[in-house]
């Protein structure tokens, strides 16, 4: 894969801008589609355009000056009411395609109880979309980040030359994602060493997820956010960044696939209670496996990033934004 080692960004407030626009424009541009509530992918399409747009929001709000509508805060909770609603159809998207085929007829007449339950909570989750279109928090951030976007307003900072300052901005994520408390599970030091513990039985792992698994939630979101920021200047970079930030990405999924199943099956065990386990034992059977399996599929990926190797080449990747030859000139003229 070639990337192009030119742009047009010349200052961090050139990128800024670049930034919030992309994504205020993809998060407004599934607005009418969420509202008919016709394909769910629309949520999920804005509600992913809402999280970029917080992201790209919280990296650059103090170059800029944003209205106060246009904040961290606000988006988050707009994305929060989206998600929601997301969280709601990929648990049904994962009951109806991944188990309820496998179960045995009795055992999908049975769960139909909760998919039915499900949908009573997807409605009024969509209820609450529809109320938050008509918020003024939603049609202020909305109507500002237009007016913003036609007449941007900067702090000073914002016009240094934007390869002087990436690193910077990078770096930090990056600390916070390779010294995330998430790594460690399922580990021991021995001799001044981290050693991966690679022969858990399923039992033991799902001792461990009960007290743990909230950490690996955290790590998970962690990986996300640094994979947006990174996105923001993927331009800006080589081969090797996109390659980091694809591994990246491969982490956050595997963490989310595992997050997902647990989230399901806690969800489950609030519908059903005790019945859980005696009327839906293949479910029941069929999601611990399905844990266990995403646990072995994670454990390589944990296993290279606890060698200083890896994380030293994220480390490396971050330090050395591609810089075109006129951009270099400029600079030393």
């Amino acid at each position: 894969m070639t990337l192009a080692t030119t742009t047009t960004i010349k200052t961090l407030g050139d990128c800024a801008y670049q930034a919030i626009e992309k994504h205020f424009k993809k998060t407004i541009k599934w607005e009418k589609s969420v509202k008919k509530d016709e394909d769910p992918e629309a949520v999920h399409q804005m509600r992913v355009g809402m999280r970029r747009l917080r992201t790209a929001v919280s990296r650059f709000e103090r170059y800029l000056s944003l209205p106060k509508s246009v904040s961290d805060k606000n988006i988050g909770k707009l994305a929060r009411i989206l998600g929601s609603l997301r969280d709601l159809d990929v648990l049904e998207e994962i009951l109806e395609k991944n188990y309820k085929p496998h179960l045995v007829e009795r055992e999908q007449e049975f769960l139909q109880t909760a998919i039915t339950a499900l949908h009573k909570e997807r409605e009024a989750a969509f209820s609450h979309v529809q109320k938050t279109f008509k918020d003024e928090i939603y049609k202020s951030l909305k109507n500002k980040c237009e007016d913003w976007l036609k007449n941007p307003s900067y702090q000073t900072f914002s016009s240094v030359p934007i390869h002087h300052v990436l690193p910077d901005l990078l770096s930090p994520e990056v600390s916070e994602f390779c010294l995330h408390p998430g790594w460690l599970i399922g580990t021991k030091i021995v001799k001044s060493e981290i050693v991966v513990q690679t022969k858990w039985t399923p039992t033991q792992l799902e001792e461990h997820l009960k007290i743990e698994g909230e950490t690996l939630h955290s790590l998970r979101k962690q990986a996300k956010r640094l994979r947006y920021q990174m996105e923001l200047f993927t331009e800006l970079y080589g081969e090797s960044f996109a390659a980091q930030i694809n591994d990246v990405k491969n982490i956050q999924e595997i963490l989310g696939m595992i997050q997902d199943n647990m989230v399901l099956h806690e969800w489950l065990e609030n519908i059903f209670k005790s019945e859980l386990d005696n009327q839906l034992q293949g479910l029941t059977t069929l999601l611990a496996a399905n844990r266990y399996q995403l646990w072995q599929e994670w454990q390589p990926l944990q296993q290279r990033y606890l060698q200083a190797e890896a994380r030293y080449n994220l480390h490396l990747a971050v330090l050395q934004p591609t810089v075109s030859d006129n951009e270099a000139k400029e600079t030393k003229d």
